[in-house]
């Protein structure tokens, strides 16, 4: 994926839009190994999101969240229970970390995901729930709780 897709300020204002699932069908949270991906939609209709869940194969800490525009921007990420992320200038950040899209280089930059706006990434169901109002999804999907538990 090119970085130049967005601007770093039309990137931002998508980031903090609030958005709404675009109905009321129930997603299966994935099993191992699987993923699924959300349609969200701006409250105005304008802009379409999509919200990609996934999970590791083998170890069951480990998965992704992210959020994408455009269909193909990634604009949030959060990497759990994974392996240390190399960013462009090579400094390590390890796991788990937060990939904000930043113009000219995607999502290839990550930080150390925020425990105050992370505070439970070992617990799946909250670590959705945080990562959702962290993307201002005002209106979250509706996923089944069977394997959150």
């Amino acid at each position: 994926m090119s970085g130049k897709l967005l601007l770093q300020h039309e990137a931002d204002a998508l980031v903090v839009m609030p958005k709404r699932r675009v109905n009321d069908d129930e997603s299966e949270y994935p099993a191992l190994g699987g993923k699924v991906s959300v349609p969200l939609v701006s409250e105005d209709k304008r802009e379409n999101f999509l919200l990609d869940v996934s999970r590791g194969r083998i170890d069951l800490r480990k998965g992704k969240y992210q959020t994408r525009a455009r269909q193909v921007v990634v604009l949030v990420r959060l990497d759990f229970g994974g392996s240390t992320h190399r960013n462009p200038d090579l400094e390590e950040i390890p796991c788990p970390h937060l990939h904000l899209y930043r113009e000219g280089f995607g999502d290839k930059w990550a930080i150390p995901a925020p425990i105050e706006a992370f505070p439970n990434l070992t617990n799946l169901r909250a670590a959705l729930d945080d990562f959702l109002r962290y993307c201002n999804v005002v209106a979250p999907p509706v996923f089944s709780d069977g394997l959150f538990s």
